[in-house]
């Protein structure tokens, strides 16, 4: 039987994202950010202080990895851009792909260092997407004909990779070389999410291996243990939870994104926090994003 908590948390920016996504931490600098996709907005929260910035974006950026202290990678439609931190400055890096219909999607760092990056039509076409192995400016295609590409994560040691089509919505597993994080084996399900309600959005993987996802159209963020056990939901105010992150000095704290994408003006006023990006007022033992490496 899985555990329900109500909504402890608070809100860490009423900023309504038109598509809340990829939220990340960086230690160094005391900052999370995420994007607005749709709204071509990246934002950034200093934590201790609470001053929030929102940088303007001329692509659909969804992801960001963190390079070192002046330089960042973020994944948007138009290809993987540097970015640097002091001016915003922008320099693209590498493309993935030469289809003007799809954007980007979900993202994430391998303990290796290597980027696992995805894409998706605009319109959701079916089977548009792909997920993708960036190494340097090596792209390698991983998994072809994926609609909307999430939950992109890995397990601490780097050993094992997860992720989902959430068109399908079963949460898969896959065996990786550490070293490199490419596959080395065949993806296999690790929990068959079709038959319940909701899908399965953005996740990140805890110091104990347990899976954190943020669960679209249910209001939530289910816990899952490496075996595919679902063993916790935690409530959050948004029907559409997208990304969780870990933030805080010690990664102990868990932001998550939401988005008010598809909701008309009924919608909306019956979902009020919609977009919002919250803070779950849990303790968690999270870990840190490693930085992408040139």
């Amino acid at each position: 039987m899985t555990e329900t908590h109500s909504f402890s948390g608070r809100i860490l920016s009423d900023i309504a994202c038109h598509l809340g996504e990829g939220p990340t931490y960086d230690p160094a600098s005391g900052k999370a950010f995420w994007f607005d996709i749709r709204g071509q907005k990246l934002h950034e929260l200093h934590l201790s202080s609470m001053a929030k910035t929102e940088h303007d974006l001329p692509f659909l950026g969804s992801a960001l990895a963190v390079i070192d202290a002046e330089r960042q990678l973020i994944v948007a439609d138009q290809g993987l851009f540097i970015r640097q931190v002091a001016d915003g400055r922008l320099t693209p890096f590498v493309k993935l792909e030469d289809k003007s219909h799809n954007r980007s999607n979900d993202g994430r760092v391998h303990p290796s260092g290597a980027f696992w990056a995805s894409t998706m039509g605009r319109k959701t076409e079916k089977h548009s997407g792909a997920i993708y192995h960036i190494a340097g400016d090596r792209v390698t295609l991983l998994y072809a004909n994926i609609t909307i590409p999430n939950a992109i994560c890995f397990s601490p040691d780097g050993s094992i990779g997860y992720f989902t089509d959430t068109d399908v919505n079963h949460l898969m597993r896959v065996a990786l070389d550490p070293k490199t994080g490419l596959p080395t084996g065949a993806p296999e399900v690790l929990s068959d999410e079709s038959v319940t309600s909701g899908g399965v959005d953005g996740a990140i993987c805890d110091a104990d291996g347990l899976i954190w996802n943020a669960r679209w159209g249910s209001n939530a963020v289910d816990v899952y243990r490496p075996d595919g056990t679902k063993i916790t939901r935690y409530l959050v105010p948004a029907s559409q939870a997208s990304c969780p992150a870990f933030i805080g000095e010690k990664a102990d704290r868990l932001l998550v994104t939401s988005a008010w994408q598809d909701m008309d003006a009924a919608g909306r006023l019956a979902d009020p926090h919609a977009g919002q990006t919250f803070e779950l007022g849990i303790s968690v033992k999270g870990r840190f994003e490693p930085n992408f490496r040139l």
